[in-house]
């Protein structure tokens, strides 16, 4: 599918979004990767073959609880 050189990487591996963009529509809240991955504002993710990757949003400083 890719014709980047080195290719992107494909949708079942762990560095999927760094794929290059193919469509961005900010309005919608969605962008489709080179790999055919659509990547959700909300870092949720649609996966080619239909599989769903929920929103993984990392927390923010003031939502990280540490061990006093």
């Amino acid at each position: 599918m890719c014709q980047h050189q080195p290719p992107c990487p494909p949708a079942e591996s762990a560095d999927r979004e760094s794929a290059r963009l193919v469509a961005h529509h900010p309005e919608q809240g969605w962008s489709l990767l080179c790999n055919g991955v659509l990547l959700f504002e909300d870092t949720g993710e649609l996966l080619p073959d239909g599989r769903i990757i929920a929103p993984h949003r990392p927390l923010g400083a003031d939502q990280v609880m540490t061990a006093a």
